[in-house]
């Protein structure tokens, strides 16, 4: 069944974020909000040997819909096993290629944002995954360049490579997350192509969604890590909030909580530790809270000490 993304009406979506971005995650922001989710980076390579890790990444929720994989990688022998192996999954809809990662082992094998450096061999691989794909859709997510901005020459050769949308990272792979963002960089890149562009980087809450989409001219967004340790942005945004309640938070920590648990088993509550220190920031007795989490072990008592902390 063919899932179409409505890029007329404005999309949110959830960009891949290595560690982050797991199912139970995006489970939980899509129940609450997100259009579309995007899994972590997956080497092409990994999938290509058919890592056993690689395809418990690659598991989704029956609520992900559509669904998209993204793949980093730079030999285009590679890309096309890759793709002929996400051919066979079901419930997959669409493949993106990471040109924006900005890590020093990604560069080094010349994949994510060091594509930007060389876009006629960025065009070859997504028109390789766009030859080989069953999927419905084929994208790509850069950033406005590696040192130098050049939003429009990026923008205009991944429209002629053939991707269905784009999304755009509002700095340089040089900028890294802390330069500031360029949304009007990114308003070029919207103005030089006709297929739908979305707007990413630092979109924190409801009122900056509406600025971005004001400066870019773009009507769709995908929000990374403004949503780690606030999940609850999409349902804001959707929702047209400028305040959640405490309830609400309340509700979204516990299911991320259950999702953890039943995807993980025994390790979930463990692994949700890292979640619970950044959604209790702001909350009183957040230190005394974490402490008190770092050495719980029982699944049933973490949850009622989750419940009792947010209730606050």
């Amino acid at each position: 069944m063919i899932h179409e993304i409505d890029f007329e009406r404005g999309i949110l979506a959830l960009a891949p974020l290595a560690g982050f971005t797991d199912l139970p995650f995006r489970s939980v922001v899509k129940k609450f909000g997100a259009d579309v989710t995007f899994s972590e980076m997956i080497s092409a390579n990994a999938l290509r040997y058919r890592s056993e890790k690689t395809f418990k990444m690659l598991t989704k929720s029956p609520l992900e819909t559509p669904y998209i994989v993204q793949i980093a990688g730079s030999d285009l022998e590679s890309i096309k096993e890759a793709v002929l192996v996400l051919n066979d999954i079901e419930g997959i809809d669409g493949i993106d290629l990471n040109c924006g990662c900005p890590v020093p082992k990604i560069i080094s094998q010349e994949a994510g944002s060091s594509l930007l450096l060389n876009l006629p061999h960025m065009q070859k691989i997504i028109e390789t995954i766009k030859k080989y794909s069953n999927k419905r859709y084929t994208s790509a997510k850069v950033r406005l360049g590696f040192t130098t901005k050049i939003p429009e020459e990026i923008a205009k050769a991944c429209e002629s490579a053939g991707v269905d949308f784009m999304s755009m990272h509002g700095r340089t792979r040089a900028g890294a997350y802390k330069a500031e963002v360029d949304y009007q960089a990114i308003a070029r890149a919207r103005a030089a192509v006709k297929i739908p562009l979305i707007a990413n980087g630092d979109i924190t809450s409801y009122e900056k969604a509406l600025h971005v989409k004001e400066v870019t001219g773009c009507n769709s967004l995908m929000i990374g890590r403004g949503a780690v340790g606030n999940p609850w942005i999409f349902y804001q945004i959707q929702n047209e909030l400028t305040h959640v309640e405490k309830t609400k938070i309340l509700e979204i920590v516990l299911e991320h909580f259950d999702a953890m648990v039943d995807f993980y088993g025994e390790k979930g509550h463990s692994i949700f530790r890292k979640h619970l220190h950044t959604y209790s920031k702001g909350f009183r007795e957040a230190s005394e809270f974490r402490d008190k989490i770092n050495r719980i072990e029982d699944d049933a008592l973490m949850r009622e000490t989750i419940a009792t902390f947010f209730a606050q």
